[in-house]
């Protein structure tokens, strides 16, 4: 039996199910949406991918923010059938935002099961917690890498994405398939967000933004892949939950928003149109703390691509919103968030 951390709050607040709640885009989307009209109830595995402490943190402040009553939280492996059975006969969710997944494009190429495991059987899990207990919306998390090798610029969501270069490019097409599989089935509306280099505030240490900041601050050499040759849609957090918060208050609205090709299904590019250059987004974290980097240069690692643009014009037209924060912003607040939590060794 699923035990939460508190009795859900009384109401008829729109519930909404947010997996991976502990982590970087769940966290920020999680408190978002706590101090607005929904009851959001989190869960995550806390996995040890990364700093789980991180992780901790992040929940402690939705258990312990003044909205703490529009929340709830337990942890739980979305590839557990049985306990996501239980899961959904027990809340009765109105929609589910699925962000839970084994993250890092070259973490699969080295631990292929644990893909397998979190991105499909987990997404079949919620799949059939939506159908069986009669979710009718699911908002999930795609990615940018299903577009793997493409060299047709910007990405569009017309565009081929039948060959991915890593297996996690792979599992996310996968979902998206299988999304569709059920929208045709079963009514259930899905609706595929692919997410362009997500950073800001309370990111993954995994990421480029944290081990540059964190290895300049501490005088040590930051390693730059593909000798500073990439070029990436950058895509601040905020725009990211704003884009989805959208995406939610429309789902609930009476005049939905429904794919012409499959009357309940969608996909789309959410990121930041205007792509830059690694080496501008390093000099970027250089101006903002104030240290020159050291850098060594590395050939393009396996599974990666050199070029990411995104093109958001469905997005745009369904919600009206489309990412639009600097870098310059962005990484400022990124830092600020690093020197408070860290300090600068």
């Amino acid at each position: 039996m699923v035990q939460t951390d508190r009795p859900a709050p009384a109401g008829k607040k729109v519930k909404i199910l947010i997996t991976g709640v502990a982590g970087f885009i769940g966290f920020h989307l999680a408190l978002r949406l706590q101090s607005s009209s929904y009851t959001v109830f989190g869960v995550d595995n806390l996995n040890d991918y990364y700093d789980v402490n991180l992780k901790k943190s992040r929940l402690d402040i939705l258990k312990n923010s003044q909205y703490r009553q529009n929340f709830n939280f337990v942890k739980l492996d979305i590839a557990d059938r049985d306990t996501v059975e239980h899961l959904f006969a027990a809340e009765h969710f109105s929609m589910v935002v699925h962000l839970a997944a084994q993250a890092g494009v070259r973490h699969s190429i080295e631990a292929p099961h644990a893909y397998i495991e979190s991105n499909i059987t987990g997404f079949l899990n919620i799949l059939e917690g939506c159908r069986r207990h009669s979710v009718k919306r699911l908002i999930y998390a795609s990615s940018s890498s299903v577009y793997g090798g493409n060299t047709k610029l910007p990405f569009a969501e017309s565009d081929r994405v039948d060959k991915p270069l890593a297996l996690y490019g792979a599992t996310k097409r996968a979902n998206e398939l299988m999304a569709h599989a059920y929208s045709h089935l079963y009514g259930l509306s899905t609706i595929g967000l692919r997410f362009f280099t997500v950073y800001g505030p309370w990111g993954r240490p995994d990421m480029a933004l944290f081990l540059f900041t964190k290895n300049i601050l501490a005088g040590k050499p930051i390693r730059v892949f593909n000798f500073g040759h990439h070029v990436r849609s950058f895509t601040y957090i905020d725009d990211i939950v704003e884009g989805i918060d959208r995406l939610i208050k429309i789902a609930n609205s009476p005049d939905a928003h429904e794919n012409q090709n499959s009357g309940k299904y969608a996909i789309f590019n959410i990121g930041g149109e205007n792509a830059v250059s690694l080496m501008d987004y390093i000099r970027e974290i250089e101006n903002t703390v104030g240290e020159k980097a050291t850098i060594e240069y590395l050939p393009l690692q396996p599974g990666d691509v050199e070029r990411t643009e995104a093109d958001a014009t469905l997005f745009s037209e369904a919600t009206g919103f489309i990412p639009q924060t600097s870098i310059e912003t962005g990484i400022k607040k990124f830092v600020s968030w690093y020197l408070e939590y860290y300090g600068r060794t």
